[in-house]
């Protein structure tokens, strides 16, 4: 299953414990295929090297080189016009639009709000984990 995850998610999942973790071990371990965009990683980088200042003993790097390669890369054009109320978020529809991915994960009320926009399901990371992680098993 592909899926495009907002950078909160990501970040928590590399930072902290849950759902979002379980969703990058469910990655590492080949039962998700994430998929990105340069737009989405360069975010990923930007605020995951923030954080590192603050967990000095975490390190967001190993998994940005990890998505580089085992992630599905994109280019997203960015959408004709803005459907989330944070136009920022736009980039992880585009990308899903882009690679035909049907689900975006993220705990970002703006973005779970556009769930349904072309086809494209939103959910939280513990909605993903229930609904998609834990029926795999």
């Amino acid at each position: 299953m592909r899926l495009v995850v907002d950078t909160n998610v990501f970040i928590s999942g590399v930072f902290f414990s849950g759902p979002p973790y379980e969703i990058l071990k469910a990655w590492k371990a080949g039962k998700v295929q994430l998929v990105v965009s340069p737009e989405i990683m360069d975010e990923y980088r930007r605020v995951g090297d923030e954080l590192s200042k603050q967990y000095r003993g975490t390190d967001v790097e190993p998994f940005l080189e990890l998505l580089g390669i085992h992630a599905i890369v994109v280019e997203a054009p960015p959408l004709s016009e803005s459907v989330c109320s944070d136009p920022d978020d736009d980039k992880f529809l585009a990308c899903a639009i882009a690679s035909r991915t049907r689900t975006v994960c993220s705990g970002d009320k703006a973005l779970l709000r556009t769930s349904g926009y072309k086809g494209i399901k939103v959910l939280s990371p513990r909605l993903f984990v229930e609904n998609c992680l834990k029926r795999k098993r």
